[in-house]
């Protein structure tokens, strides 16, 4: 359940990540974005990686979206993602409800031990629809390319990993577990019965061939305890050490930070009114 690197390619399962088109769409192709001599380096460095491991393919595909490095959070170095926008845009899109943040974390006021468990490069767990696969190709200065599973950049892709993981713990859900996309919060009363649930939970994802790794315990960016989440200190000091934006944009990336824990602070949409008014056409 806990391998250092995922072993290969997900096994067939019941659920495919699926790619449904707008009808009438006709293949979309975009030119490879430039690189860097070091981020050339690096994508054939990501390419083999992900061939050797049967992630993807080369392709003969009429589409092609550009392959793009984005900064990873954690690690730090550089994560091969493609930009899929121009498919997003005519793809149909997936309405399974993501579970509002507020109400998962009043469930968790009460019990007093935690663990957290994410997937290990939990998109890379599901497989692509054969007849999908094409359709996301990418674009690159040593060739075209396919995923054979779910890509980073994909819309529907969240609502159809949280369809998924329901699927999964359907019997514990509310009970004992909570999910958020791929990570999974086992709480409990105490520790005798935390390592039953711990035991339900890691059979589940032996059961569905699913791998994972413990993570340090802060839950969609709280801090955990029996009073429920709190806000993380490490990010009330993000806010505190904000420069003064200059710009719209910097603007609504500072409402949107102070906006996650808006519930947190009385009247925060009275207070934080002058800021909103700002970003306002005209």
């Amino acid at each position: 359940v806990f391998p250092e690197e995922l072993p290969g390619l997900p096994p067939d399962r019941d659920v495919e990540y699926r790619i449904e088109l707008i009808p009438g769409t006709a293949p979309i192709s975009k030119r490879p974005y430039r690189m860097a001599p070091d981020e050339l380096k690096e994508l054939k460095t990501q390419l083999q990686e992900q061939l050797d491991k049967g992630f993807i393919r080369p392709s003969s595909s009429p589409w092609g979206c550009p392959a793009l490095f984005v900064e990873k959070k954690d690690q730090g170095g550089k994560r091969l993602c493609v930009d899929y926008r121009p498919l997003n845009v005519v793809m149909v899109k997936n309405k399974y409800p993501l579970p509002h943040i507020d109400i998962l974390l009043d469930q968790l006021a009460g019990p007093r031990v935690f663990s957290k468990i994410d997937l290990r490069s939990g998109y890379y767990q599901i497989k692509i629809r054969e007849e999908d696969v094409p359709k996301t190709a990418f674009s690159t200065r040593y060739g075209l390319y396919e995923y054979l599973v779910m890509s980073f950049g994909l819309t529907n892709a969240p609502a159809f990993f949280m369809y998924m993981m329901n699927s999964v713990f359907i019997n514990e859900l509310d009970k004992f577990v909570v999910v958020f996309i791929n990570d999974i919060l086992i709480y409990s009363k105490n520790e005798k019965e935390h390592e039953e649930h711990l035991r339900i939970v890691l059979t589940r994802l032996r059961e569905h061939k699913l791998y994972a790794k413990f993570s340090k315990l802060s839950f969609l960016g709280h801090i955990l305890s029996e009073k429920g989440g709190a806000v993380d200190p490490s990010k009330v000091e993000d806010v505190l050490n904000w420069k003064q934006p200059e710009t719209v944009t910097e603007i609504r990336s500072f409402l949107s930070l102070a906006g996650y824990y808006c519930h947190f602070i009385k009247d925060f949409s009275k207070t934080a009114k002058p800021m909103t008014s700002l970003t306002k056409k005209n």
